[in-house]
C-alpha cells in the first residue's frame, strides 16, 4: 500500500515516540523542463541546485542541517536543527529544487516518502536521513544501532542490530547517527593536469594502502603519517622511484563504512571495500588539520597528493568498489540507496517476496542492468579523473559491473562506455575479473583497453616454486612447467582471443603473486596454513587455497632468534631463495607486474591472509630493515632495473614463436636443459622441471635475454642454447636467485656456454656485449 504524502512510519508497540521534526520552512521552486544533474551544486547566485534520484517515491525533502549547539556530542539530536525543503518531481525519477543563500560547508541530507512494502522491495522511510549518493564531502560519523536500520530491529548480539527483513518501518530519527552530506564549492581541474601517461609496456604497479604505507615511516613527520600527504612525501616518492615503480595503486579511498558486525566487535573494515560515498574521499586518511578545516580541505589534500606524484612521474590508480555498497543485506543499514530507490539501485532476484541477489558475497549488489546505476558509476569515475586527476582504476569484482539479464556480457553498456568515453577510455583500466555469482570467473573476457588481474599467473608461479616442491619433498610428483611457461610468455591463452585476435597484447595481463588479499610474499614461504585468529572469526575467513610452503617449519623465527642457528639455518636460506624466485618470475615475465607494498623487503602479517580488519602493525609497513630485508630490497630494485634496461623484457605484443615481418629470427624460443629446442613431446613430459626461455632483443643493439629455470630439488647442469653456426654461446650471467645480494661474483663473470643452477633457482643471462648497469 502506498503511504499518503507526509505519512510517517508506524511505531511498533513499546518503541519510543519519534523526535519531533521541523516542518518545511522553504517552499519548492517551480517544475523544471529538463532533468537536472544529480547532486548538489553551488550556483552563481549564492544558492544551490539539488537533485536526487528516487523514482518510486511520492515525495522527497532536502534537509538542511545546522549545528546549533557544538558543545553537545555529535550523536546528540539536540545538537542539530533541521530545515526541510520540499523537492519538485519526479522528472524521470529525479526530484530537484533550488535553494537561495546556501554557502559551501552546509550540511544536508534527504528524507524520502513513499511505500513501505518490503515484500515488493519498497523501503521508503522518512524517519531516516539519507546521504546524497553524489555528495563530494561528509561531516560526522556513522553510529551503529537501531536508528540506522530501516525496519524495526532487534539486537542479535551486543551492539549489533538487524531489522526484521519484511517487518514494519522503524520510526526512530537517524539524523544524529549518520554522516551528513556537505555542500562543496566547485573546484577547477587540477592545475596543471599533466598525467605521466606511462606506456603499458613500461608500467610497474605498486599496490598500497594510504594509511598502512606510512604509519611506521619515521622519516616522515608524525602528523603526515597515514595520510594522503604522507603518501606523496619525498621519502615515499624516493622509495618508489628507486624501486622502478611507475604506478601507485591505492586501496579504496572512497568514503566507506564498516560492516555492522565489525562495529559491534569494536573493529573496522581497514581495507575500505564498503563504499558509503562514490564521490567523496575518506576523510580519515587526511591530516588532522585538513579534517578540522572540512570537506574541501580533505579534497584539496587528495588533489595535492596526486599532483606531487605526477610531478615525480608516478601515476595514481584507485581501487574502486562499484559492485556493492556499505548498506549490507536488506535487514541492515538504511542510510542511502536503500531508502532512496531500493528496487532500482540493488540487484533483486525477481521473486515474491523480493530478495536481494547477492553476487558479491557482501549482502547486496548494485544492479548494473539499470542505466541510472551505470550513470552513477560513470559520473563518479569522470569526477575523480577530471577534478582529482587520477590516472585510472582497478575495478573490484568487475564481473558484477558487466552483468546483464543472462550473466556476464563483455558488450555490457558499462564496459562499452569505458571503451568509448572521451575521458575514461584514455585512462588505465584494470578489472578484477570475477565475482561470486554464477559464471563469476571471467579472466580474459574483458574488452580492450582494459587490463585484468591474472589469477592464473599467481597460481602458476606459486604452484611451480612452492606447492610442487612441497609435494616433492614428500615423494610426490612435481608438476607445473607448462602452465608456468604460458604465464611467462604473457598468457596468450587468456588474453589473446579477441576480434581481431591478439590485439590486447600481454600488457593486458596484470601479473601478481601476492595482493592485499592473501599471504604476503614473506608469509607464502613461511606458512602452510592461514593464521587469522586475530580477526575473531575462528580462523574461518580467508582462503585455504594458498599454494604456500613453509619449507619445514610453520612461522617465522621468533624475536632474538638467529637465522644461522638450528633449526633455522636449514630453513631460512631456501625461504629467501623462494622469495627471489617468485620476484624474478613476476618482474621478468611478459605482462604488467604488480608488487604488493612491503614484499620488496619481506613484510610479514604473521600468517594472516585476510587482514581486512587489522588497522595496526599487522598490516602497516615496517620500514626498519635488517640485512635480509635490505638484500631483498636491492634484489627487487635490480630486477626492475633489468626490466627497464632491456626491451626484450617489456613485450608490448604477444610472442608469435616465429619471425615477425622483415625479421629473420623468431621472437621467442624455448630450450630444454640440454640446449635442444623444446619439442611437443618434450613439453608433454610431466616431470620436466628445467626450462630455458630466450627472448631476442626487438631492435638492433638490444640484448637477447635468457631465463633459465631449475624447478628440481637437485642442482641442474644446463647447456645454454647456441648463438651461431660455430656453436658458440656468448652469454653472460647477470642474476642468480641463489645470490642473497644481486652482485655478480668475480668468478661468475665472462662468457659461458653452460651453467649450473642450484636446486629451485632461476638465472638471467644476456647476450655478451649487451650494455647493462650492475
Amino acid at each position: 500500500m502506498v503511504q499518503p504524502r507526509r505519512a510517517e512510519p508506524q511505531r511498533a508497540p513499546g518503541d519510543p515516540a519519534p523526535r519531533p521534526v521541523v516542518r518545511p520552512l522553504i517552499r519548492p521552486t517551480a517544475r523544471r523542463s529538463h532533468v537536472p544533474p544529480l547532486g548538489v551544486y553551488v550556483t552563481p547566485d549564492g544558492g544551490i541546485d539539488a537533485a536526487v534520484l528516487a523514482s518510486h517515491a511520492t515525495a522527497v525533502d532536502l534537509c538542511l542541517i545546522d549545528v546549533t549547539d557544538p558543545d553537545l556530542d555529535e550523536h546528540d539530536p539536540d545538537r542539530y536543527t533541521e530545515r526541510r525543503v520540499e523537492m519538485v518531481g519526479p522528472v524521470y525519477g529525479v526530484w530537484h529544487t533550488h535553494v537561495p543563500d546556501i554557502a559551501p560547508g552546509q550540511r544536508y541530507g534527504f528524507r524520502v516518502y513513499g511505500p513501505w512494502d518490503p515484500e515488493a522491495g519498497m523501503r521508503h522511510n522518512p524517519a531516516k536521513l539519507l546521504i546524497d549518493p553524489y555528495a563530494r564531502g561528509f561531516a560526522g560519523r556513522l553510529r551503529y544501532g537501531p536508528e540506522v536500520v530501516g525496519s524495526v530491529s532487534t539486537e542479535r548480539e551486543p551492539g549489533w542490530w538487524l531489522g526484521d527483513r519484511y517487518g514494519a518501518a522503524d520510526d526512530r530519527d537517524s539524523l544524529a547517527y549518520v554522516p551528513h552530506s556537505v555542500v562543496v564549492a566547485p573546484l577547477p581541474p587540477p592545475a596543471p593536469l599533466s598525467r605521466p601517461r606511462v606506456p603499458w609496456a613500461d608500467t610497474v604497479i605498486y599496490e598500497a594502502h594510504v594509511r598502512g604505507l606510512t604509519m611506521l615511516r619515521e622519516d616522515i613527520p608524525a602528523e603526515l603519517r597515514g595520510t594522503y600527504a604522507g603518501a606523496a612525501h619525498p621519502a615515499v616518492v624516493e622509495h618508489l622511484l628507486s624501486l622502478g615503480v611507475t604506478t601507485l595503486e591505492l586501496l579504496p579511498i572512497h568514503k566507506s563504512a564498516s560492516e555492522s558486525r565489525l562495529a559491534a566487535q569494536d573493529q573496522q573494515n581497514y581495507w575500505g571495500y564498503n563504499t558509503l560515498g562514490f564521490f567523496a574521499p575518506n576523510a580519515a586518511y587526511a591530516t588532522q588539520a585538513a579534517q578540522e578545516q572540512g570537506a574541501e580541505a580533505v579534497l584539496d589534500e587528495v588533489r595535492g597528493m596526486v599532483h606531487l606524484l605526477h610531478e615525480a612521474g608516478i601515476e595514481v590508480l584507485l581501487d574502486v568498489v562499484y559492485n556493492h555498497t556499505c548498506e549490507g543485506g536488506d535487514d541492515d543499514l538504511h542510510v542511502a540507496w536503500r531508502g532512496l530507490d531500493n528496487p532500482l539501485y540493488y540487484l533483486h532476484d525477481g521473486a515474491s517476496p523480493a530478495a536481494l541477489a547477492d553476487v558479491t558475497g557482501t549482502g547486496n549488489s548494485l544492479d548494473f542492468r539499470r542505466p541510472r546505476v551505470i550513470q552513477m558509476a560513470l559520473d563518479s569515475l569522470r569526477y575523480w579523473a577530471e577534478t582529482v586527476g587520477v590516472d585510472g582504476y582497478r575495478f573490484d569484482l568487475a564481473v558484477t559491473l558487466g552483468r546483464g539479464t543472462v550473466g556476464f556480457d563483455p558488450d555490457h553498456p558499462f564496459l562499452v562506455a569505458l571503451q568509448t568515453d572521451p575521458v575514461l577510455s584514455g585512462l588505465k583500466l584494470v578489472a578484477e575479473p570475477w565475482d561470486v555469482g554464477p559464471g563469476g570467473w571471467q579472466t580474459g573476457s574483458f574488452p580492450p583497453p582494459m587490463a585484468e588481474w591474472n589469477d592464473r599467473f599467481r597460481d602458476a608461479a606459486r604452484a611451480f616454486w612452492l606447492d610442487a616442491p612441497k609435494q616433492g619433498v614428500r615423494g610426490q610428483e612435481m608438476l607445473g612447467l607448462r602452465d608456468l611457461a604460458t604465464r611467462l610468455a604473457g598468457s596468450a591463452d587468456l588474453f589473446g582471443p579477441s576480434d581481431p585476435p591478439l590485439v590486447r597484447g600481454p600488457v593486458a595481463s596484470v601479473n601478481y603473486v601476492t595482493a592485499h588479499d592473501g599471504f604476503t610474499l614473506a608469509d607464502l614461504v613461511a606458512y602452510n596454513y592461514k593464521h587469522n585468529e586475530d580477526n575473531r572469526e575462528d580462523n574461518r575467513d580467508g582462503t585455504d587455497n594458498n599454494l604456500s610452503w613453509n619449507h619445514g617449519i610453520e612461522g617465522h623465527t621468533s624475536t632474538g632468534d638467529d637465522a644461522t642457528t638450528e633449526p633455522w639455518q636449514a630453513i631460512v636460506p631456501p625461504r629467501r631463495r623462494s622469495q627471489r624466485n617468485l620476484l624474478g618470475t613476476l618482474l621478468l615475465s611478459a605482462g604488467t607486474p604488480m608488487l604488493t607494498a612491503g614484499d620488496e623487503f619481506g613484510r610479514s602479517q604473521g600468517g594472516n591472509n585476510n587482514a581486512y580488519v587489522q588497522d595496526n602493525e599487522v598490516s602497516w609497513l615496517r620500514w626498519a630493515m635488517d640485512s635480509a630485508a635490505t638484500d631483498l630490497l636491492e634484489t627487487t630494485r635490480y630486477l626492475l632495473r633489468l626490466r627497464r634496461e632491456h626491451p626484450a623484457l617489456r613485450a608490448d605484443s604477444f610472442f608469435l614463436g616465429s619471425p615477425r615481418p622483415n625479421e629473420s629470427d623468431p621472437d621467442l624460443l624455448w630450450f630444454a636443459g640440454d640446449g635442444a629446442p623444446m619439442e611437443p613431446a618434450t613439453w608433454n613430459q610431466t616431470c620436466r622441471r628445467v626450462l630455458q626461455m630466450l627472448r631476442p632483443g626487438p631492435a638492433a643493439g638490444d640484448a637477447d635475454v635468457l631465463l633459465v629455470i631449475n624447478g628440481n630439488l637437485d642442482d641442474a647442469h644446463v647447456t645454454l642454447p647456441p648463438r651461431d653456426d660455430t656453436n658458440s654461446a656468448p652469454w653472460q650471467l647477470v642474476w642468480d636467485s641463489s645470490w642473497d645480494f644481486p652482485f655478480v661474483p668475480e668468478d661468475e663473470t665472462g662468457p659461458r656456454t653452460s651453467v649450473t643452477l642450484d636446486a629451485l633457482s632461476l638465472q638471467v643471462l644476456l647476450s655478451q656485449g649487451a650494455q647493462h648497469t650492475t
